[in-house]
């Protein structure tokens, strides 16, 4: 059956869809394509692409790296790997910038397959170790054991199998708990295999009785992935009768799957084996062809090689030790030019984790930049936008006290006017400077709101001792040697501070600030004045 006629139509949502409808929609569709998409890889991307553009077009960020991800697994089944690896290490980045779990769990995942590609065993352990931590109490229970099964699945395949044993167990004993037969199931067939290939055979045998129990008690019928791990180890204990029979059992579920057309070249592969040391040499021969042709044709490299070396093994048994020799000379020079591969893959994957890198710190320098004024090196504008009213919220939240100060330079225009607007620059510089030197408290800061006008704040202090605070730095301005750069023109800064009060807004604490500022100037500059409608309890006091 065609897998893609039993997908949904991508559907674009309405103008009259809600947001969170649009959500639901593109979330849902993601779901569907993250299960089906492996076994339709040409037919799912371009659905893939589309619903990366839905998500950008409805703001939705999160939706719109987990449909990279997705991308990036699929262009790894289509060994695009350089295109794949460099889209992981984005999302990677973007997951991490964002404290988005999941999506790191899977970054991580995904980056772990690509280094089995490439030959890179132990850095495929380090990226399953970080998407086990990468998970938390929101994780579903059966996708925690899936990712636990690929975590010691990497520590088999780094030959570290004590460990890898341990995390079978947990996976083991957590399907238990959750009722899952399949996660079970999986659990101890991808134990029985590594135990299998790294040579312990009798040890996968014990694994598989277990396994068959369970498929027995449950009813549980063993897929094509467990029926070929039974047929490999009993090729490994030599009964190649039953090692040909589960094979051709494996080929005939696999035929009744969804399953990824490369398990179907290895299970021919399987059996192409058994055939061969049952002594069927046409038969051997003729399933081995099958398993080559596929190869060939959806570029499975790794399996390739190993039917290259069966085929050498087939020519012996012929006793065609010519072309055995021949043959085994081509897949060693074929093992050669995949290590080769896998090395090159490998530096092209160091080039995508720099230029991530380098493009995430100049994505930060680029983002410090836009929130600093660039002449005095202070917070600016936008900065002030952003975390003033995150400031007034934790007020709001725990009573912390929070006094928020406006300061302009006295008849700075005369500065200007009289000297230089390069004096005038270097004037912002060291009031800039004075300025920093205030406690402001824990979260507090200071900021260059544009001009000669400067905030102030203060967290952590009632208004009066910020206003104490505000008079110490008018008197350290009014006192600085300015001379030496003005040429004898006093510089002095007018003041006014105000409290959060409960409720309160930035603009309205921005107004009274301001309207105490326009006091101090009023009076005659020079001078600190508070905001009388917030002179009265501040939020610590009620």
């Amino acid at each position: 059956m065609d897998v893609s006629a039993t997908h949904r139509p991508l559907t674009a949502p309405t103008p009259d869809d809600s947001s969170a409808c649009i959500m639901a929609t593109l979330a849902a569709q993601l779901d569907e394509l993250e299960k089906t998409g492996p076994y339709d890889v040409d037919g799912t991307l371009p659905r893939v692409v589309a619903l990366e553009e839905a998500a950008t077009a409805a703001g939705a960020e999160m939706l719109l790296w987990r449909a990279r991800l997705l991308r990036a697994d699929l262009l790894d089944r289509r060994s695009v790997l350089a295109d794949a690896v460099k889209l992981l290490w984005q999302a990677e980045a973007w997951a991490a910038d964002n404290g988005c779990r999941p999506l790191l769990a899977r970054a991580h995942m995904l980056l772990a397959r690509t280094h089995v590609t490439m030959g890179d065993l132990s850095a495929n352990l380090d990226h399953m170790i970080q998407a086990v931590d990468a998970l938390d109490e929101s994780t579903k229970p059966a996708l925690h054991i899936s990712y636990l099964v690929k975590l010691a699945d990497a520590y088999a395949d780094s030959g570290s199998m004590p460990e890898a044993r341990e995390r079978y167990e947990q996976a083991e004993q957590a399907a238990i708990e959750l009722g899952d037969v399949s996660c079970r199931t999986m659990a101890l067939n991808n134990y029985a295999y590594k135990e299998c290939t790294l040579g312990d055979a009798r040890h996968a045998q014990l694994v598989l009785a277990r396994l068959r129990a369970v498929s027995e008690a449950s009813g549980w019928e063993l897929d094509s992935s467990e029926l070929d791990t039974f047929a490999h180890v009993e090729l490994r204990l030599g009964d190649y009768d039953a090692a040909e029979q589960m094979a051709r059992q494996a080929l005939a579920r696999y035929a009744t799957e969804k399953e990824e057309c490369d398990a179907e070249a290895e299970i021919l592969l399987t059996l192409a084996t058994a055939q061969r040391c049952r002594g069927d040499l046409v038969a051997a021969q003729a399933t081995l062809d099958k398993s080559r042709q596929l190869c060939e044709t959806h570029g499975f490299r790794l399996l390739a090689v190993n039917a290259l070396h069966e085929q050498s093994e087939l020519y012996a048994a012929a006793r065609d030790f010519e072309r055995a020799f021949a043959t085994m000379r081509e897949y060693h020079l074929a093992e050669k030019e995949l290590h080769c591969e896998q090395r090159e893959a490998q530096a092209r994957n160091r080039q995508a984790v720099f230029e991530v890198k380098e493009a995430r710190r100049q994505a930060e320098t680029f983002r410090e930049q836009a929130r600093h004024d660039p002449l005095t090196g202070l917070k600016n504008r936008r900065s002030v936008d952003e975390r003033l009213p995150a400031l007034l919220a934790q007020a709001q939240t725990d009573g912390t006290d929070v006094a928020v100060a406006l300061l302009d330079l006295d008849h700075f225009k005369r500065v200007n006017d009289l000297r230089s607007h390069g004096t005038g620059d270097r004037v912002l510089v060291a009031v800039a400077e004075l300025l920093a030197g205030v406690s402001t408290g824990p979260s507090g800061f200071v900021a260059r709101l544009g001009g000669e006008e400067f905030l102030i704040a203060i967290t952590g202090t009632d208004l009066a001792s910020a206003a104490f605070r505000l008079e110490d730095l008018r008197r350290t301005v009014a006192d600085h040697p300015w001379a030496q750069i003005t040429g004898g023109l006093p510089v002095t800064v007018s003041v006014g501070v105000t409290a959060a009060t409960p409720a309160c807004t930035p603009s309205t604490v921005l107004a009274r600030a301001d309207e105490a500022l326009y006091t101090a100037k009023g009076e005659g500059r020079n001078r600190v004045c508070i905001d009388r409608a917030a002179s009265g309890p501040t939020l610590s006091q009620l």
